[in-house]
């Protein structure tokens, strides 16, 4: 798999986290049925807002870059996502673009204009046809250039500027494209054809179709299957940094706990879009909590282990990366697992929490695994507060359980002092935090 990263020219925000966590999912999904997965998630780290950005604040572009390139890894891992195989920068991959370049020029594919390199999009007869493109009506998105032959041509290669970084090449000092980076990190190390591609539904045209038409016309296969992501969108516009409509990482994580945001952002279908909202996180953070206290109330039975995932949900997974109907099934087997032990059947009770446990793992949310136990206590404040509060919930289950009911009152009433609204549902307790 090779997914599109980061254009390191800032903070991350939560569009720019939901591709990767929908791709670790993919990924978890794909080991669990015994695939060895490679996956290169690139750093894009030379690109013209990294620059502009750069020079507006002061300070050197490769500083820059690698700062915002440390807060992106920071923030996959601290949502859980496995680290993958390799993440190359472009900076580190010049000499292959170069020689991409070179194999363009060499089939009629490219060519050189006063030491900026072009491809020729009428080289390729099917131009177009990730994008549904017509090609008498592509428009590229580029500066004018005066050495293009035709102006539906893209840049390979940049020639240099007063001022700007650059590297030596046959056709004269300058920087890559972006469109032919990810041509060559992802041959580099995939191989000349590989399986699976990734990137956010905006990334499609121009990117995705460059990248595929350059690479096809170098005689390479690239990728046989495409996989877009959609948008987190903020009052019905994708968040971006242009926009000034970014929820950044930092600020979300003083909201709720980042297992929480994690099942937030991969509980929609990965091609759906999200339209943020607090309530909406309020509410996803509040189905995650009611897995994770079954998963508490059922470890009062027995130890649970990670058992097998149902077939539903695997169905579900197979068919496109199905996680709604995948987390419908998680939350009725907490369903069915709660009537359990409200029966007293802890034996039953601990069948469903081990195919909880299955799928949660999959899902790469299992509060019982090390990763989210160990982060419980980095959780700050949102973390602190919701395991005070589960853990009141859990006394209160027993003492209902035990028919205590004036012991059960009494912790709802500390709560709703303390401002906690308590709902008894059918999956167990939830709370949230009364405005």
């Amino acid at each position: 798999m090779y997914v599109c990263g980061a254009t390191v020219q800032g903070v991350p925000h939560i569009g720019h986290v939901r591709g990767a966590l929908n791709y670790d999912v993919l990924r978890r999904w794909l080991v669990h049925n015994g695939l060895d997965v490679l996956l290169v998630r690139n750093v894009t780290d030379i690109d013209d807002k990294i620059l502009t950005k750069a020079a507006d604040a002061g300070r050197p572009w490769w500083e820059w870059a690698a700062t915002h390139e440390r807060a992106f890894e920071d923030a996959f891992t601290v949502l859980g996502c496995l680290p993958p195989s390799i993440s190359p920068r472009a900076t580190g991959h010049v000499t292959q673009m170069i020689d991409l370049i070179q194999r363009l020029i060499d089939r009629d594919a490219a060519y050189v204009s006063g030491g900026d390199v072009y491809f020729s999009v009428t080289s390729l007869p099917d131009y177009g046809s990730l994008s549904g493109q017509r090609p008498d009506e592509v428009q590229q998105g580029e500066t004018g250039a005066d050495g293009k032959r035709d102006p539906r041509d893209f840049t390979l290669w940049k020639a240099a500027k007063p001022g700007e970084p650059s590297w030596p090449t046959p056709w004269g000092d300058g920087r890559p494209g972006w469109h032919l980076e990810c041509s060559a990190m992802a041959t580099t190390y995939l191989g000349s054809e590989f399986d699976i591609h990734g990137g956010g539904v905006d990334l499609v045209f121009p990117h995705h179709e460059n990248e595929r038409a350059q690479s096809h016309a170098a005689g390479d296969g690239f990728a046989r299957y495409w996989l877009h992501n959609a948008w987190v969108t903020l009052s019905g516009e994708k968040m971006s940094k242009s926009l000034g409509n970014i929820v950044a990482i930092p600020e979300m994580l003083r909201k709720c706990r980042p297992v929480e945001l994690r099942y937030y952002l991969i509980q929609p279908h990965y091609r759906s879009t999200i339209e943020y909202s607090d309530e909406a996180l309020a509410e996803a953070a509040q189905g995650y909590r009611r897995v994770e206290q079954f998963l508490r109330r059922a470890g009062g039975a027995g130890e649970v282990r990670v058992g097998e995932v149902p077939g539903e949900f695997a169905a579900a997974l197979d068919d496109d990366l199905g996680s709604p109907q995948a987390f419908a099934v998680l939350h009725n087997t907490v369903r069915d697992g709660n009537t359990a032990l409200d029966a007293g059947d802890e034996t039953k009770a601990l069948e469903f929490a081990e195919s909880v446990r299955a799928m949660v793992h999959v899902l790469g949310l299992d509060p019982l695994s090390e990763q989210w136990q160990d982060a419980a206590s980095h959780n700050g404040e949102a973390g602190a507060l919701a395991a005070l509060v589960d853990s009141l919930l859990d006394e209160r289950t027993r003492a209902r359980a035990d028919k205590d009911f004036t012991r059960a009152d009494a912790i709802r009433d500390q709560l709703t002092a303390a401002g906690i609204a308590v709902e008894d549902t059918p999956n167990g307790p939830s709370w949230t935090v009364r405005d």
